[in-house]
Parts: structure tokens; sequence; C-alpha cells
């Protein structure tokens, strides 16, 4: 199973707009970067309390990249945000 197969499998699920993902992946003398993109409103389902599930999915797509003998990295893509702050 590729390392891409596998992190679909794992992040799908617990999407509620599991259609907007998608994962990109780039090759170089680093190793596998993985690139992941959601929908916004799905972003804290995918991060989590205190970034405990993405911290979770990362180690998990580590250890398959470590049984392919690479080193794979995931990195999260915040979709263009608007952030409200407060006026005082």
């Amino acid at each position: 199973m590729l390392v891409s197969e596998y992190i679909a499998a794992i992040v799908k699920p617990m999407l509620n707009h599991p259609d907007s993902f998608s994962v990109n992946q780039k090759v170089d003398e680093m190793g596998v970067l993985l690139i992941v993109d959601i929908d916004t409103s799905d972003l804290g389902l995918l991060i989590g309390k205190h970034g405990e599930t993405a911290k979770a999915v990362r180690h998990l797509v580590r250890v398959v990249g470590m049984a392919n003998k690479q080193r794979v990295s995931v990195k999260i893509n915040e979709p263009n945000r608007v952030y409200k702050h407060k006026q005082f």
C-alpha cells in the first residue's frame, strides 16, 4: 500500500466532507512530503484537541514510511481562512 493511500484510508472516515480531501506527494532528497488539503470546516477534526489527532496521523504515516524505508512527513494545508478579531 502506498503511503498516500494509507493516509487517505485513515483520514477520510473522520471528515464530514471526505470528497474535498486530496493528498499531493512531493519527493526530494529529504524524503516524501504528503500535503493534505481538506475542507475548512473539517480542519478542527483533523487537527484535534491540542493537535493530538494530527500528531497521531503523522506518527502512523511515519511508521508506514519506515516500513517502506522512506522518510515521510505530513503537512496539513490550512485553507484560506478569515479570522475574526474582536474590536475593542
